[in-house]
């Protein structure tokens, strides 16, 4: 390549599995009205992690083949699940910060990387007690494979000093159905419209959702506070979801952004991404207009994106 090239670079370790068992107990989270979340026991934290390194530093093994500066991604793994261990903390989030500052601490020459993790979800299976009633089991655990949460923080190292210098946290892959309270109407129709206006209908969306701290030391702080658990947006998105009658999927996803920068002032920004999956009508009960049956619209779906930022 010619002289006066600009690179952009970046290698690193992806989905490395860690399943880290009596962890930290996350107790103390700030209750809030539409979720029953208040913390968890961590008997079994378990990530998907990615650990990416930034920057020119390692040109050379690009441009000439010198390895010299290179830290192995092997090695990578192998510091990932030992340092998980070195993990006091009781957050997903915190968990990335630690792996990233000790990386920065062992590894000079790691002045700059990008952790990316998503939570492997498992739930306590319900046993019997033997009273008859049936509780969750402290030892055994189920996967879910549903929604889950996922944290993104770049870790820099500027000056002997060690920052987040950016941070993004979700909940994805909700997939959230409700029968009645939806419509979509009054839309530009002309020569290539075939969809007909629905006063009533199903509406089935596939929801995404992330979010960014004004301050990133509430979502660190070992006081957890001002942290905003997952667990909590997934089910404040639910509720709002269930109760607010919307106009179309860009009418939800507004009043859902409108209550979870109501509810949480702490955060600066949230962001949706909505794909429209609502199933088409097949058949209607002629006894009972409200028994219906639907089945699954083509393949193509709408794509619906909000950002909302407060206001400084």
């Amino acid at each position: 390549m010619s002289e006066g090239a600009r690179y952009g670079i970046g290698y690193g370790k992806a989905r490395i599995p860690v399943y880290r068992v009596y962890a930290t107990p996350l107790r103390a989270v700030t209750p809030i009205p539409e979720s029953a979340f208040t913390g968890r026991e961590n008997i079994l934290f378990a990530a998907e992690i990615d650990v990416e390194v930034l920057g020119d530093d390692f040109l050379p093994a690009y441009t000439e083949g010198d390895n010299r500066m290179v830290v192995a991604t092997d090695s990578m793994k192998n510091f990932v699940l030992r340092e998980s261990l070195s993990y006091q903390g009781a957050t997903f989030e915190a968990l990335l910060d630690h792996l990233g500052r000790r990386f920065v601490a062992t590894y000079p020459q790691l002045r700059s990387l990008r952790l990316t993790g998503h939570e492997l979800p498992f739930v306590a299976a319900p046993v019997p007690s033997g009273d008859g009633s049936f509780a969750a089991s402290p030892v055994l655990f189920d996967r879910d494979h549903g929604d889950h949460a996922t944290a993104m923080l770049e870790i820099v190292e500027d000056a002997d000093d060690v920052r987040v210098a950016a941070h993004r946290c979700g909940r994805i892959g909700m997939q959230l159905l409700k029968v009645t309270g939806s419509s979509f109407t009054s839309f530009v129709r002309d020569g290539y419209t075939t969809l007909p206006e629905r006063v009533d209908r199903p509406l089935f969306v596939h929801l995404d959702v992330h979010w960014r701290y004004a301050n990133v030391e509430d979502l660190l702080s070992p006081d957890p506070a001002r942290y905003v658990p997952a667990e909590q947006v997934r089910d404040l998105v639910r509720t709002v979801f269930h109760g607010f009658v919307s106009e179309s999927i860009q009418h939800l996803v507004h009043e859902m952004g409108v209550r979870l920068l109501d509810r949480f002032p702490q955060l600066a920004e949230v962001e949706f991404a909505a794909q429209n999956r609502t199933p088409d009508p097949a058949a209607i009960s002629e006894a009972d207009s409200r028994c219906k049956v639907y089945t699954d619209p083509f393949s193509a779906y709408g794509l619906i994106t909000l950002k909302l930022r407060r206001e400084s």
